[in-house]
């Protein structure tokens, strides 16, 4: 089993927000993955993009100046 760390969180209202999010931060080399959403968290839809913490504020400029939209934005142990 792996061990369990504090990773980044970000979810978004629509399907079509998340994937218009991993097109940007994929086309810009920024870490992370799609998820599905978490059980401990609700999210308008049921994907999620999972990165380590680190990389928060990288994602965080990436999506203003691409005028992302995103639900919300929390650290989970996961």
């Amino acid at each position: 089993m792996r061990p369990k760390t504090q990773k980044l969180v970000i979810t978004f209202h629509t399907t079509t927000e998340a994937m218009a999010a991993e097109q940007t931060f994929l086309r810009l080399g920024l870490a992370g993955r799609l998820i599905p959403v978490p059980r401990q968290i609700t999210a308008g839809c049921g994907l999620a993009w999972l990165a380590p913490c680190e990389a928060e504020e990288a994602l965080l400029a990436a999506a203003g100046q691409e005028a992302l939209a995103w639900e919300n934005w929390q650290k989970l142990i996961l």
